[in-house]
């Protein structure tokens, strides 16, 4: 087995591989060149973004600068938008579902290291996935822990980090990240009634 297969299984590796070396660089450049892009280049920075990531829906919108180890190892859906200094460390396999939002300095961070200085001095590491549901919101300087799932109809709080596992249709704070209460039909009268004044407001213009 290579390290590279090592490495996307979630066993130990040495991340010092021509192959694993060869397909950083090939991040990295991808991103440097994203990140000198300027507002008046959108279609070449949709180009840069689908070469950059594994896999990538309709829709995606990213503000540079954006950072990534391999870019590869990421798939996004639909109607994806990460805001500003966002950050993929994908090691291990990141998957993102559709119609999710990433406010400011979101760290998805599926790296980790042995605990025990030997092993870890001696260049091993290893990755464990994270996999992000359909319609969440993540809040800006959001920490997202290796092996970590989140899922469908989610809000975690700004500046939460992510140690567990996230249910789907909660909103979570908080470190660790805890889940504060269920999003409920509340929540939906609440933003529809707003959803509504507003259009009437339109209207009325």
């Amino acid at each position: 087995m290579t390290n590279k297969e090592r490495m996307l299984n979630s066993q130990l590796y040495v991340a010092n591989d021509p192959e694993l070396r060869r397909d950083f660089k090939h991040g990295r450049v991808l991103t440097r060149l994203f990140n000198q892009t300027t507002e008046e280049q959108e279609a070449y920075r949709r180009a840069l973004i689908s070469k950059i990531f594994g896999k990538v829906g309709d829709h995606a919108h990213v503000e540079p600068p954006f950072h990534t180890d391999y870019g590869i190892n990421t798939t996004i859906g639909q109607n994806f938008y990460a805001n500003y200094d966002c950050i993929f460390i994908d090691v291990g396999q990141i998957t993102i579902g559709d119609n999710v939002m990433f406010g400011p300095r979101v760290g998805l961070y599926t790296a980790g290291h042995p605990i025990d200085p030997t092993v870890r001095n001696e260049g091993y590491e290893y990755g464990y996935p994270i996999t992000i549901g359909n319609n969440v919101w993540i809040g800006g300087n959001v920490v997202v822990n290796p092996g970590v799932n989140i899922g469908n109809n989610v809000v975690i709080g700004s500046g939460s980090i992510v140690t567990h596992d996230i249910p789907d249709n909660v909103i979570a704070v908080g470190n660790p990240c805890r889940i504060l209460r269920e999003i409920n039909d509340e929540d939906k009268q609440k933003w529809e009634a707003q959803k509504q004044a507003y259009l009437i407001d339109e209207d009325t213009k």
